[in-house]
């Protein structure tokens, strides 16, 4: 799932919004952009199921060949 910011505006002025696609606490960075972006202040939030998952990350492993350079133009 990708990112996204899903925000719902009431009638009354009162604004929900909810983080999906971001697992774990990286959640919660998203709390003072809103606030930004809003013009709002927090005052009630609760997690979701996402805030308790880890992100897994792959990184490959390259290997390399050493390369050995003659710098005096000697063959």
């Amino acid at each position: 799932m990708s990112k996204q910011l899903r925000i719902q505006i009431f009638q009354d002025g009162q604004i929900q919004a909810e983080v999906l696609g971001v697992k774990g606490k990286k959640c919660t960075d998203y709390i003072s952009l809103l606030e930004e972006l809003l013009e709002a202040e927090i005052i009630e939030s609760e997690y979701t199921s996402e805030y308790y998952q880890t992100e897994e990350v792959h990184i490959d492993e390259m290997q390399s060949n050493p390369i050995t350079v003659n710098t005096k133009g000697v063959r």
